[in-house]
């Protein structure tokens, strides 16, 4: 029998590919890349404890392979196909989100591995959205665009054979994930002519610039692809000496000595050529706007009474100041988020003492060595036999994502629609339930303490 190659490993190419073709099409993201590298070795120079932990967990050779990308999408169709595509490369639907709250018009999922090994092998997401035409107020152009996204087809069909495929036997052999790497690509690759005619694409346009961005074309082209890095501010400093211009505000919880969940910054979308169907079989110039360049930085993943302090501080902040997007009040906004957020504790032992974040336990070498009585754990951990170390947030936030989605639509994207979270209707049309992403975070937490009492318990008790 021929040998299969591990999800991981697919995955694994796929974002290589992925990539690459991103750096020809858009070469800012190579410079960012490039400034993302300097600032993480600079970083891991100037901070030896953040080094030693983050070997000491296997997690330092994930910062610079670690991506993620997002795609929006239109039909339920294409969102169920995608889970099967990104399950065969060991990438599974985690969170939902609901992104109409803050004026765009989607609700989202994130793909991604959950597995620890599979994470440090290659911890590649994709934000994944898909169009809500239920929230386009004139009813003759949700018919329109409905009837325009049926007649596409998003993937090759030898993308959609090997997919089958892999369902059928558990997997693909070499030749046939390199295949799929290669078909899969397609998919997310940009395409300079779009399905509309200009007019149709102005219609599209004033009712919100994404649904335009997902109604006018062949494909769902990857919008941005975004690396990791371990000191945004610092990457936020140095774009313009690169000759990149940075959004305004970094978005989500401020510079802290102990990063919570994710912030992010991204460099403006380009302004791209783009020829549209003129309805007499040519072709008229024309241009659009969508991929950007972006960056995070991930903190602790934090327990639900954790995430609501949190919720409640940045509300607090934006009743204070409500960033601009033209960045006009940036400076402002920034000092109320710093001022607001003092009431969220910074050192690790605080996070967790208050039960605000997640932890991954493991034993120190007092632990690994010495003969001990088992009594409870915090005992245990105060007397260092077991360290603790922060979860890293793996998924994202909504008006995060929001924030950086209207940065890159332009000034007047901003737009007001009624809160209106489907999660079942989501979950239908992905043909599958999303994790929750709580849950996870406390299996993870739970099964590393587990892990290191069975350890202790089954060595003899000191005397």
């Amino acid at each position: 029998m021929t040998a299969k190659v591990s999800p991981d490993d697919i995955r694994a190419r796929f974002s290589s590919a992925m990539s690459a073709m991103y750096r020809d099409e858009v070469p800012a993201y190579g410079t960012l890349m490039e400034l993302v590298a300097r600032v993480n070795d600079e970083t891991l120079a100037d901070e030896p404890d953040l080094k030693a932990r983050l070997d000491a967990t296997d997690t330092l050779e994930r910062i610079s392979e670690e991506r993620h990308g997002a795609i929006r999408l239109g039909t339920a169709q294409e969102l169920a196909t995608m889970r099967r595509i990104f399950a065969v490369m060991g990438m599974w639907p985690v969170g939902y989100y609901d992104l109409s709250t803050a004026g765009v018009p989607v609700h989202s999922t994130a793909f991604r591995p959950v597995g620890e090994e599979a994470l440090k092998r290659n911890p590649f997401r994709i934000f994944t959205s898909l169009l809500r035409l239920d929230l386009i107020a004139d009813e003759a152009l949700r018919t329109e665009a409905a009837a325009i996204l049926a007649q596409r087809q998003i993937f090759t069909p030898k993308a959609i054979e090997l997919t089958e495929k892999a369902e059928k036997n558990g997997g693909l052999d070499k030749d046939d994930a390199d295949r799929f790497v290669t078909e899969v690509l397609e998919t997310f690759r940009w395409h300079d002519k779009a399905n509309v005619e200009l007019s149709m694409y102005h219609r599209l346009h004033d009712a919100h610039r994404l649904i335009a961005d997902v109604v006018s074309f062949k494909g769902p082209h990857i919008n941005h692809l975004t690396p990791r890095t371990l000191d945004i501010d610092k990457v936020q400093a140095r774009m313009p000496d690169f000759g990149i211009a940075p959004k305004a505000v970094v978005e989500g919880p401020p510079t802290r000595k102990c990063p919570i969940l994710l912030r992010q910054t991204s460099f403006k979308a380009l302004e791209e050529t783009v020829s549209f169907r003129d309805g007499n079989g040519g072709w008229q110039a024309g241009t659009h706007t969508a991929r950007f360049g972006e960056i995070e930085q991930r903190g602790v993943a934090l327990t639900p009474k954790g995430r609501a302090l949190y919720d409640k501080l940045l509300d607090d902040t934006r009743k204070i100041v409500r960033p601009a997007a033209d960045g006009s009040n940036a400076d402002a906004y920034e000092a109320a988020l710093v001022e607001v957020f003092k009431a969220f504790p910074d050192t690790w032992a605080d996070i967790r003492a208050e039960g605000l974040g997640y932890f991954s336990y493991s034993l120190t070498k007092k632990g690994e060595n010495g003969m001990i009585d088992l009594t409870d754990p915090e005992h245990l951990i105060k007397e260092g036999y077991i360290c603790f170390d922060p979860i890293v947030y793996e998924d994202f936030l909504p008006v995060s994502a929001a924030g950086i989605f209207q940065s890159n639509l332009g000034d007047g994207a901003q737009q007001d629609f009624t809160a209106s979270p489907n999660q079942k209707r989501f979950e239908t049309d992905l043909g599958a339930s999303v994790l929750n992403e709580f849950d996870h975070y406390a299996g993870i937490e739970k099964a590393s303490l587990e892990s290191c009492l069975a350890a202790l318990a089954s060595r003899p008790a000191a005397e």
